[in-house]
């Protein structure tokens, strides 16, 4: 399908940015390879035979004794048994990293963590599991979690703030005193409570974060709107008939959106790293989700172990920079005058400049 000519322009705008461009390109590449994490950090086979029977242990569960074992429990086909039954009586396709985010390395001999080597090319943890595939893991947590809270606290704010402006009175005096006490809640202190209360999970966790996190938004669109709605072709509409929601959505939304997408590069940076705050301090996921906090406590209670430390930082900190510059150049993309001005032919430009004096 074809681009309108304002899309073609905010795309051409996009890409004219390139430091957001490349961005972009390289944070795609990076999120789609993380969306296949279990067919490259696994310890189970992505295909394998046994007798010419064909299984694939990552999308289904197979016990021990179905592959000739005498177990009824799952197979871990780290163990030496299993891997004698694929050598003898078959053959396996193996992930790049034969280990997930939760496997224990039997096999390594203390100290632990274990720095890196062949097997494990970031080292491990203090758990013996491989730092890498959490890594892996937890990067595609963190930006489904930061995207999905993004999307729904922004969805909040730009509806409250909108109703606030639009219709201004005693609705933008009641939702100012809400917003203000809502603001003055303790956030974290609430997590602290709700946390001994309930085992927190990724949905929990998610509605949470998002009963607290929409009020970033409200200010600036709440703003927007208070100086779009006396306009005339609002005051148009208006006397045409038009329904206030349709005004609200086609009309005074749009102009509304530069200074809205201006705050969402940042808020997706502070849902990640929130993120990994509250599972540094040991009130997020569970304990057995990869996390970036789940690995800095690990780095934190290992200093002689800097291998941890340093790729987690490394990791999160290229993620959040990637994220930032891709924000900026959707920002000057969506810019009506940036769009208008990239669309003007230099022959119909006015040079501005002052006359130079006689």
């Amino acid at each position: 399908m074809a681009l309108s000519p304002i899309n073609q322009r905010r795309l051409v705008n996009f890409k004219a940015n390139k430091r957001g461009y490349y961005s972009c390109y390289i944070f795609a590449v990076l999120f789609t390879i993380s969306l296949f994490a279990e067919f490259i950090a696994n310890e189970k086979p992505i295909i394998m035979s046994l007798d010419g029977e064909l299984y694939l242990p990552v999308w289904f569960t197979y016990t021990e004794e179905e592959l000739g074992g005498v177990l009824k429990t799952e197979a871990y086909y780290l163990d030496p048994f299993i891997g004698e039954q694929i050598e003898q009586r078959g053959w396996a396709i193996w992930p790049p990293i034969r280990f997930s985010y939760n496997t224990i390395d039997w096999d390594l001999e203390p100290p632990y963590p274990h720095p890196p080597d062949e097997e494990h090319l970031l080292g491990t943890d203090g758990g013996s599991t491989d730092v890498l595939a959490k890594l892996i893991y937890a990067f595609r947590l963190s930006v489904i979690f930061g995207v999905s809270l993004t999307i729904i606290s922004s969805a909040i704010g730009i509806m409250v703030g909108a109703m606030q402006g639009y219709f201004g009175g005693r609705v933008d005096l009641i939702g100012q005193r809400v917003v203000e006490v809502w603001t003055g809640l303790p956030v974290l202190f609430l997590l602290i409570i709700l946390a001994s209360v309930v085992e927190p999970n990724f949905f929990w966790l998610l509605g949470i974060l998002a009963a607290f996190s929409w009020m970033a938004l409200v200010a600036v669109v709440r703003a927007e709107f208070l100086r779009a709605r006396n306009f005339e072709f609002v005051r148009a509409a208006r006397s045409l008939g038009v329904s206030d929601r349709v005004i609200m959505v086609r009309h005074v939304l749009p102009n509304a959106m530069v200074a809205t997408l201006t705050y969402l590069p940042f808020i997706l940076n502070a849902s990640i790293t929130t993120l990994t705050s509250l599972d540094f301090l040991g009130f997020g996921l569970p304990l057995d989700a990869p996390s970036f906090g789940r690995l800095l406590s690990a780095a934190k209670s290992n200093l002689h172990a800097p291998w941890i430390g340093i790729s987690t930082f490394l990791t999160l900190a290229t993620m959040l920079i990637l994220l930032i510059f891709i924000g900026e150049a959707v920002r000057d993309a969506l810019d009506p005058r940036k769009a208008i001005a990239s669309s003007e032919p230099e022959t119909t430009r006015t040079d501005t400049s002052l006359p130079t004096p006689a």
